[in-house]
């Protein structure tokens, strides 16, 4: 990418043969907390999908991804008749890094982050069309939830995948890692490697650092990184270790996560091995209309799973299009002929919806047979017609 390409008016989408941008779409910058330059995108549907959009969906990545990773989501959420407003959170993709060091994955303080989200609200309010439905990924699921916590309103429903509410730590004591990154902190090292491990992107391979168990998904993926090496991050730094802990805490609280009025639905990975899902499923039971879902054999990155995995997560987001925003039947109402007068039928018994069902969850009604546990499932592909 060239200097003038970097300072263009419009912000560039980086594509590769099999990953373009969809189309109906735009590159954008936009001013940060602290004035730092900051990269989005807004999508709007073909009006042969849909007429009048259904809403807006406002996408919010994980740690390193930038807004290309998505693409094929983004595709999917257009086909469903909904705009898309993407962004690249600071430190990532082409937003602003924060040391001069590209590769280091760096984070200061949750509040710029926070304040960068409401700053990109504000900057496409009058273009997104409502309702909002806030869909997140891992860090940017948690930042997602602080956001709501935080007394949000302009969203409508929430879908939030493997939130980075409590990391996984390995070996060590999570007493242990804070203990260790607040050490760091005081000591002037925040902008060095964890462990000095600078975790190179580009030396990765599907077989050790794949969160996907989709090689094709995951290959692309790397194809894009290679086509603009501007798009990559390493390892964390000790600041954004602290960051995350932080983040991590505040959003767990119980009256926060009650605070929350809207539904949310956290799809969770069975096998992540990056959070910890327990976590998660104690989220939600604590949110006002929290539903959980967890897809059976997926790893961390359920979006970018396999299709019959990543069909979960669409099925659920389905769920709360349908709850947010309802598939309206536009076709012209065509004149019945008049009927010859009958006999009035006798009256049809209409079965009651099946208990248990996503609709059931988002509406936040529970038929009075449905166990307690209604809003937490656990879900095998193989459902998923």
């Amino acid at each position: 990418m060239n200097r003038a390409v970097a300072y263009a008016a419009n912000a560039p989408l980086m594509g590769v043969p099999g990953a373009a941008p969809p189309p109906g779409g735009q590159g954008e910058w936009f001013r940060g907390a602290g004035g730092l330059r900051l990269r989005a995108a807004l999508w709007t549907p073909s009006a042969l999908v849909a007429a009048k959009p259904r809403g807006t969906v406002v996408l919010s990545t994980g740690r390193t991804e930038p807004i290309e990773k998505y693409f094929e989501l983004i595709g999917n959420l257009l086909a469903r008749g909904f705009c898309v407003l993407a962004h690249d959170w600071r430190g990532q993709g082409l937003s602003a890094r924060l040391l001069p060091d590209r590769l280091k994955g760096h984070a200061r303080a949750v509040e710029e982050f926070l304040d960068d989200y409401g700053r990109l609200l504000e900057a496409f309010e009058t273009r997104a069309p409502k309702p909002w439905i806030m869909l997140g990924h891992s860090m940017g699921a948690t930042l997602n939830l602080m956001t709501l916590e935080a007394g949000e309103t302009r969203f409508s429903g929430a879908v939030l995948c493997s939130p980075m509410l409590r990391i996984k730590t390995g070996k060590r004591s999570m007493w242990s890692v804070k203990l260790a990154a607040r050490w760091n902190l005081r000591h002037g090292k925040a902008g060095e490697y964890v462990l000095d491990d600078a975790d190179d992107p580009f030396d990765h391979t599907f077989e050790n650092d794949a969160l996907t168990s989709d090689e094709t998904r995951y290959e692309l993926w790397r194809q894009q990184l290679y086509a603009c090496p501007h798009l990559a991050v390493g390892g964390p730094t000790w600041g954004w270790l602290a960051f995350a802990l932080d983040a991590g805490e505040r959003a767990l609280k119980p009256k926060a996560l009650k605070s929350v009025k809207i539904p949310v639905a956290i799809v969770q990975a069975g096998e992540d091995d990056r959070v910890w899902k327990q976590t998660n499923k104690w989220a939600a039971r604590r949110l006002s209309r929290g539903r959980y879902v967890e897809v059976t054999g997926s790893k961390h990155e359920v979006i970018m799973e396999t299709d019959a995995l990543r069909g979960v997560f669409l099925e659920e987001f389905d769920a709360m299009a349908a709850y947010v925003s309802p598939v309206q039947d536009l076709s012209p109402v065509m004149a019945e002929p008049e009927a010859a007068p009958q006999d009035e039928p006798a009256a049809l018994s209409i079965p009651e919806p099946a208990p248990g069902s996503a609709a059931d969850s988002l509406s936040g009604t529970v038929p009075e047979t449905a166990p307690e546990t209604d809003s937490e499932t656990v879900r095998d592909p193989s459902e998923v017609a």
